[in-house]
């Protein structure tokens, strides 16, 4: 479990020293772990490690019957070595520093001001290795007013807005019901140090990345952003349906429900005739967009009885035949078991010898690259599992390590 997979990845030979947890930093390094990098993931032996470690059940089952590999934990940790170590001891320290020597990026999530008084800041492992590219993520950034405020993604939903769009018209504020808000926030961590790290491939300079997760929630409130924005007024819920399109929503056949999208006018008017309603496309109150989302209720109101005397599988079949977006609304299960997820390997399955079963199964990585694809090659570690090896490690990586930073580290 210990030996240094060699990788053909684009990132080979990238060392990355991870000090994050939870789930916005441990969703950048997998990403960059994924395609090649080396992930050195530090954790805390006084807790048992990432917090996420025991968010569960469910876990894995292990011979041993730990509770170190919950399934949460599990989405965000693969390709990675774990390495035991207490930042608040001299060993800890000089240990961290060593890798940050070697190390090509330094991910952390503490409070800003969090890492000083271990000498693991950015201000202080940047002035001794000015290669490195640091980032850190924070709840609300490393300036303004809220910088010493924790954050957690269901903090951020509920201050940057999101949570406000989400949910039924007249029920309570929503979260979206995974943490989306974390999972943004390390992807555009992962634009950041691939960004600050095509920099220093130019110059040699590393630098410091600042992001949070409300920064990051209120960029990506995109059209409802700028519709405020644009127009001064507060965007409401308005449940599955759409702000600026109309019909866009759920709606109820008489077995189920099916998605609509229709996008443009005339996708407008072949649903209007596909559903048998010629009606409702010769009604010069909804010849345009602007014009249908003005008479929003009374069109919804019509398609809806319309619709809701038709079976489901009959609504995709005409919608379809007519090139009109539809589709269904699977759970998860369903959504992983389907043919397409089957064919596009939505999910993985990786040995674990640590495991009962012997292997655990994964979310797959999205990215389809044509030359350096994704690769699988260390399931999520168990605790600590990599500590004594971290010398093997090191020296192993030394030998393949990026030509645009010094190898100064022990």
């Amino acid at each position: 479990m210990t030996e240094l997979s060699e990788s053909t990845g684009a990132l080979d030979g990238l060392l990355v020293l991870d000090l994050s947890r939870i789930l916005a930093g441990p969703t950048a390094t997998q990403l960059l772990g994924d395609f090649g990098a080396t992930i050195i993931k530090i954790e805390n032996p006084k807790t048992g490690g990432d917090d996420t470690r025991s968010w569960g059940p469910p876990f894995a089952e292990t011979p041993d019957n730990a509770s170190d590999l919950s399934a949460y934990f599990m989405a965000a940790n693969r390709n990675k070595y774990s390495v035991a170590a207490d930042l608040s001891t001299a060993e800890g320290q000089t240990l961290v520093k060593a890798i940050a020597a070697q190390a090509d990026v330094v991910v952390e999530n503490y409070k800003p001001g969090g890492l000083e008084k271990y000498g693991l800041d950015n201000a202080t492992l940047c002035a001794a290795f000015p290669h490195l590219v640091y980032c850190s993520i924070s709840g609300f950034g490393q300036t303004g007013p809220n910088r010493n405020i924790a954050g957690y993604d269901l903090m951020a939903q509920g201050y940057g807005g999101i949570m406000s769009l989400t949910g039924a018209p007249d029920g309570p504020p929503m979260k979206v019901g995974v943490g989306i808000a974390d999972v943004m926030c390390g992807m555009y961590a992962t634009i950041g140090i691939l960004t600050a790290l095509r920099h220093r491939d130019a110059t040699g300079d590393g630098q410091h990345i600042d992001l949070s997760l409300v920064d990051a929630q209120m960029a990506w409130l995109i059209n409802e952003g700028t519709n405020h924005l644009a127009s001064g007024q507060d965007p409401v819920r308005r449940g599955n349906a759409h702000p600026n399109i109309v019909p866009y929503d759920v709606f109820a056949g008489s077995d189920g429900h099916v998605i609509i999208a229709v996008g443009n006018d005339s996708q407008f008017q072949r649903f209007c005739l596909a559903i048998n309603r010629p009606d409702l496309a010769a009604d010069s109150r909804y010849s345009t967009n602007p014009d249908r989302i003005a008479h929003r209720d009374g069109l919804t109101s019509e398609i809806s009885e319309t619709l809701g005397q038709m079976r489901v599988s009959a609504i995709q079949d005409v919608l379809q035949n007519a090139g009109v977006p539809c589709g269904p609304i699977h759970s998860v299960g369903q959504a992983l078991a389907t043919p397409q997820a089957q064919a596009r390997g939505a999910v993985v399955r990786m040995d674990h010898p640590e495991t009962t079963e012997g292997h655990v199964e994964l979310l797959g990585n999205p990215l389809k690259l044509s030359k350096t694809p994704a690769t699988y090659r260390r399931p999520p570690p168990r605790f600590g599992q990599d500590t004594d090896a971290l010398p093997e490690v090191l020296s192993t990586l030394k030998k393949r390590a990026s030509p645009h930073k010094p190898v100064t580290g022990s």
